[in-house]
C-alpha cells in the first residue's frame, strides 16, 4: 500500500469519527442485553441487517445506483465474508445473552488478536516484538477475568462458560470476515461491499425466525432494535471517514479502548440502581484482568499496523 498523507489540522475530525464509533460500539452491547429481555438474538440480528440494508440501498438508489450492480453478482469471497458476519453478530448476541455486556467486550477482542495472528499464519507476516508482549499481557489478563466471572457468577457455571465460546465463536467469524473485507476492499467501494454484507443475512435468516415475537413489542423495543439497527450504520460510517483523517493504528487503539465505556456505562448504571439491567459482578482483579486485556489488545493492533498505511 502507499503511504497517505493526513492534514495535521484536521487530524481532530478522525480522532472524533474513531471515538464515535467507539462510543457506539461501547454502548451496543448493554442495549442489547435489554433488547434480548424481548426478542431473540437471531430475530434481532437478522432486524440489525434488515435496517443498515434498507438504509444503505437507499441510499445508492438516490446517489449512485451503478453501484447497486454488485447485488446480482456478488464475489464468493464477499459472500463467505457476509456469512463470517453474520455468525459474528449471532455469536456476540447470545455470548451477551449468556453472560454480561462488559464481559462480551473483553473477550471480543479476541478478535482484532485473531487477526493478526491469521496475518502471520497465513500471509507469513513477520511477528513483532511489539506484538509479542501484546499477545501474552492480553493472555494473563483473559486468565485473571476469566478467572473472576466463574468465582462471581450471578448464573451457572454451564451458562458462563457457553456464552463465552459464543464469544471466541463470534471472535473467529469476525476474523473472516475482516480478513476477507481487507483484500476485497482494494477492488469495490467499502460501503458497494457492505450492500451484500447487510442483505445477505436478512435472506439466509429469514427461516429460523418467528416473526410472531416482532407484533409483541412495545413501542420502548421498537425504539431500541431499531436504533441497534442504525448503529451498524453510524459505527462503521464513522469508522469510514476516520480513515481519511488520521493513521489506521492510531484508529486501532481508539476503538480497542470502547470496553471501557461499556463498563463505565455499566458502572454508572449500577449506581444508579436501575432495574432494566441487572448489575455485574467484577472484583478488583476482574477490572485488573480487563485492564491487560484491552492495553494487550491494543499493542497488537498498533503493532500490526505500519504508520501513515491507510487500510
Amino acid at each position: 500500500m502507499k503511504s497517505t498523507q493526513f492534514d495535521p489540522d484536521k487530524r481532530i475530525y478522525g480522532i472524533l469519527y474513531a471515538t464515535i464509533t467507539a462510543l457506539f460500539w461501547g454502548l451496543l452491547a448493554i442495549f442489547i442485553k435489554v433488547a434480548l429481555k424481548g426478542i431473540d438474538p437471531i430475530a434481532l440480528v437478522w432486524f440489525r441487517f434488515a435496517v443498515a440494508f434498507t438504509f444503505l440501498f437507499a441510499w445508492f438508489s438516490v446517489r449512485d445506483r451503478k453501484k447497486l450492480v454488485i447485488l446480482r453478482r456478488p464475489p464468493w469471497l464477499l459472500i463467505i465474508a457476509a456469512l463470517g458476519l453474520t455468525l459474528n453478530y449471532i455469536g456476540f448476541a447470545k455470548g451477551i445473552d449468556y453472560t454480561t455486556p462488559s464481559n462480551a467486550q473483553i473477550f471480543i477482542q479476541l478478535g482484532p488478536m485473531f487477526l493478526a495472528l491469521s496475518g502471520i499464519v497465513i500471509f507469513k507476516e513477520k511477528l513483532k516484538p511489539l506484538q509479542i508482549a501484546g499477545f501474552l499481557v492480553a493472555g494473563g489478563g483473559f486468565y485473571l477475568f476469566y478467572h473472576d466471572q466463574l468465582q462471581n457468577l450471578l448464573k451457572g457455571h454451564d451458562i458462563y462458560i457457553t456464552g463465552v465460546l459464543w464469544l471466541i465463536t463470534a471472535s473467529l467469524a469476525w476474523t473472516v470476515y475482516a480478513s476477507l473485507q481487507k483484500k476485497l476492499v482494494g477492488s469495490y467501494h467499502a460501503q458497494q461491499l457492505n450492500l451484500v454484507i447487510y442483505g445477505l443475512p436478512v435472506l439466509v435468516l429469514i427461516p429460523v425466525i418467528n416473526f410472531n415475537q416482532f407484533a409483541g413489542l412495545s413501542p420502548l423495543l421498537w425504539i431500541l432494535i431499531f436504533f441497534l439497527g442504525i448503529n451498524t450504520i453510524v459505527a462503521y460510517g464513522a469508522l469510514a471517514e476516520a480513515f481519511k483523517y488520521i493513521e489506521a493504528n492510531k484508529i486501532s487503539v481508539i476503538i480497542t479502548l470502547n470496553p471501557i465505556i461499556t463498563f463505565i456505562a455499566m458502572t454508572i448504571l449500577d449506581i444508579m440502581d436501575v432495574q432494566w439491567i441487572d448489575a455485574e459482578s467484577i472484583t478488583l482483579y476482574g477490572l485488573a484482568g480487563a485492564l491487560l486485556v484491552i492495553t494487550g489488545a491494543a499493542l497488537v493492533v498498533i503493532s500490526g499496523n505500519k504508520k501513515g498505511e491507510n487500510s
